[in-house]
């Protein structure tokens, strides 16, 4: 399977037309026609369902779309790290993070660096925990940021030195605004928005003291700006970790963290035996540095 004709399926997936993507990739709709004809025998697999004017891709397209993205996304970051000389240190450096308070020390260590290494460019991915997991494993990024609990035995890993807290965001004039601290009991009879994580569950389930689904969970999310609409509207209080959502001046939110406490741990994670592009290299060294120094 050439790298030339998954651009070339990928054209076809994206503009659902044979024409128009051979148009696009300035080549002959007979051409292109052929590629992907001769791509689906080699797979065994039909990967278009021909309709009268525009194609849709059947569950094995589907699947090789994801897969296809995945590769030349891959290949494009090996050649850009490949081709790094060795006057400049340039290239790019790929981080996926959860939503955390910890990403503020990446920023700061960005800037530094962009101060000595201007050429150095950034590429952020949100998600969590299991989306930023499986684009490490892919090699699609070079660090994640995960917020405790999670699996980190198969990774290479340093500890941010700050941890991050949890709480409940809710409307400056809920009932609930008034507590200085949440305690379990006042999530009894709430309607509440939950990270779908299954291992952050299963901690807020231990401070409840009960099967968080025992209570009233009428929302989740994966990423907390859009839950916190949903608080806006009135439709919930969301469960979420603090700093991450401004409630200062004029918003109508605030935030209120558990009682007890409930603290959790931030990761910087890569893989084990991983290759470092120089210009990776130069960034983990600078970020142990800066972890070290904060933890003294």
């Amino acid at each position: 399977m050439e790298l030339r004709v998954l651009r070339y399926f990928l054209a076809v997936a994206g503009e659902k037309n044979i024409t128009k993507a051979a148009r696009i990739l300035h080549i002959t709709q007979p051409t292109l026609s052929r590629q992907i004809m001769e791509l689906e025998e080699e797979l065994g697999k039909k990967l278009f369902i021909r309709g009268k004017r525009n194609l849709s891709l059947t569950d094995e397209g589907v699947l090789l779309k994801k897969r296809a993205e995945e590769i030349l996304e891959l290949v494009e970051k090996s050649e850009k790290e490949i081709m790094d000389t060795d006057e400049i240190i340039s290239g790019d450096i790929f981080i996926g993070g959860g939503e955390s308070d910890a990403m503020r020390i990446i920023a700061q260590i960005s800037k530094k660096l962009q101060k000595k290494h201007p050429y150095i460019c950034y590429h952020l991915f949100s998600g969590n925990a299991d989306d930023i997991l499986e684009r490490l494993d892919k090699g699609l990024l070079d660090f994640g940021i995960l917020i405790a609990p999670v699996d980190i035995s198969k990774y290479e890993y340093m500890k941010f030195p700050k941890t991050d807290i949890w709480g409940l965001l809710m409307r400056k004039d809920s009932p609930l605004a008034k507590n200085a601290v949440i305690k379990p009991q006042d999530l009894l009879d709430i309607p509440l928005i939950c990270s779908r994580q299954t291992l952050v569950r299963e901690d807020i389930s231990k401070w409840v003291g009960k099967d968080l689904d025992s209570l009233n969970v009428v929302s989740s999310y994966n990423l907390i700006y859009n839950a916190s609409l949903m608080v806006e509207e009135e439709a919930g209080y969301a469960l979420c970790l603090d700093k991450l959502i401004n409630t200062t001046g004029d918003s109508v939110l605030c935030f209120r963290p558990l009682e007890p406490k409930l603290e959790v741990s931030v990761y910087i994670v890569w893989k084990k035996s991983q290759v470092f592009s120089k210009t990776s290299k130069k960034f983990l060294e600078e970020l142990r540095s800066e972890i070290e120094t904060s933890s003294k």
